[in-house]
């Protein structure tokens, strides 16, 4: 894992109702560090759509949590050319804790629209925003190593967003 980058998984309390979950505390230490979440967004993307590649410049963290859907969420580092690629789904909650010096993005992935919550450490600044942007199929990232590992088939080549999940 790249430093700073943290997944919590998160509990469910069940009852003949439904259930409740907790998504955010600001005693959660272990997720938060010294963080001060300032703003919470929501976004609805649909199947097969990617939104990549972004990174702040100004010291943003982000925190992301699938609500409902199956997101496909990497997180690159330029100077190491190490890829984190992380599955997150409705049905197991999680929240993912991505620095945003680190270029990320993330894929919907299933049949279903990915129903995203994310929090994030810096107000958004709509008269200069400290997003930097490269295109989603960028030839340049190109992972020396995929969640720790070199002998990923994908290492050494241009990420694709659309590589067949199976071998």
């Amino acid at each position: 894992m790249l430093p700073g980058i943290v997944v919590k998984s998160l509990r469910r309390f069940a009852d003949e109702r439904g259930f409740f979950s907790e998504i955010m505390r600001v005693d959660w230490k272990d997720l938060l560090g010294e963080d001060r979440i300032v703003q919470a967004n929501f976004s609805i993307t649909y199947p097969g759509v990617v939104r990549a590649w972004h990174r702040h410049r100004r010291g943003q963290t982000d925190y992301f949590v699938v609500l409902r859907g199956a997101a496909k969420i990497c997180a690159y580092d330029d100077e190491t050319s190490e890829l984190v690629e992380i599955i997150s789904t409705g049905m197991n909650l999680q929240v993912v804790r991505i620095p945003g010096h680190y270029w990320h993005g993330f894929k919907a992935v299933g049949v279903e629209p990915v129903w995203l919550v994310y929090f994030v450490t810096r107000l958004y600044d709509y008269e200069n925003p400290d997003e930097e942007r490269r295109p989603w199929n960028d030839p340049t990232i190109i992972p020396k190593s995929i969640n720790g590992r070199t002998d990923d088939p994908r290492v050494g080549k241009p990420w694709n967003w659309n590589y067949p999940p199976h071998k």
